[in-house]
């Protein structure tokens, strides 16, 4: 492995997004060795016996040791206690990075525990599925999906333009902008349609004349394929919604205003601002599929 980006790299959490770099690095060669750590002895055993890691460590301070790269792989709301107990056992010069779709929050919580010498540069790869754990993971993951970095102000550029070279490797398209910008983004385009996916599967089985055994069985594609997400991580959403509360709250208000007006329409029978709408947002989701397509 001549080639590889990094020496060592360390995995802290060996669960989708963890065991899927894993997967990623070693089918592009991306590092010589990787060590990984996660609380649970099942997972850290199943990780070594499926292959992803070279070497796992009960204390993530023996994982991250002379780490040229450290992937935090956690819920956003324990970041900054990683970090702060790595601290101490971080090599000179190497990177720390994350993959928690809140930025801002987690940007607070971590960097002030960073040491001089060492570069911290947030991620956020916008991809996932509904599983967890160590067994559902895959090499394929990341490809062509979006990884967002939110480099600090004071960072080192050369440490950016190196995770924009790792996450490229390990398959995805690279955008840097701001961690405040990014939490928008975030709360749009996953944080939302994961509360409604959440919200709509507790009201269905909350209506009392309708039975979940016909929830289940009468469910057409578009309620399936939409609560899919809602059979993702709690722990990881509970903190994402915590810890991103503003840019949602926000961005839920002008949900609750679009929703009212959908719903005033109803009412009223108003057809022509029903199809309006309707074709408004058709034309959207058909413009995002024409760019996906041009990739």
């Amino acid at each position: 492995m001549a080639d590889a980006l990094f020496e060592k790299v360390a995995l802290i959490g060996l669960g989708l997004i963890g065991s899927s770099l894993g997967h990623a690095m070693k089918r592009a060669n991306i590092a010589r060795h990787i060590t990984g750590h996660a609380r649970s002895k099942q997972t850290r055993q199943t990780a070594l016996e499926i292959g992803f890691v070279d070497a796992v460590f009960e204390n993530m301070t023996d994982a991250v040791s002379d780490a040229d790269l450290v992937i935090l792989c956690v819920p956003v709301g324990i970041c900054g206690s990683i970090c702060e107990q790595i601290s101490p056992h971080l090599k000179q010069g190497a990177i720390v990075t994350d993959v928690g779709s809140v930025k801002v929050a987690v940007v607070a919580a971590c960097a002030r525990h960073i040491p001089s010498g060492v570069h911290f540069v947030p991620g956020h790869p916008m991809a996932g599925t509904e599983f967890s754990g160590p067994t559902s993971g895959f090499a394929e993951l990341f490809d062509n999906r979006w990884c967002l970095l939110t480099p600090l102000l004071d960072g080192d550029p050369q440490a950016t333009k190196k995770m924009t070279e790792y996450w490229q490797a390990c398959g995805a398209n690279v955008e840097t902008m701001t961690a405040q910008h990014h939490d928008v983004v975030a709360a749009i385009t996953s944080h939302l349609p994961h509360l409604i996916a959440f919200n709509i599967v507790g009201t269905a089985d909350d209506l009392e004349d309708v039975a979940e055994r016909e929830i289940i069985k009468y469910a057409a594609g578009g309620f399936r394929d939409f609560t899919r997400i809602a059979a993702s991580d709690p722990t990881m959403w509970r903190d994402v919604f915590i810890h991103n509360k503003e840019a949602v709250l926000e961005v839920l208000g002008r949900f609750n205003e679009d929703l009212a007006s959908l719903a005033k329409a109803i009412k009223e029978e108003d057809g022509y601002k029903l199809y309006e709408q309707f074709e408004r947002t058709r034309h959207i989701r058909q413009n995002i599929l024409d760019d996906e397509r041009k990739k």
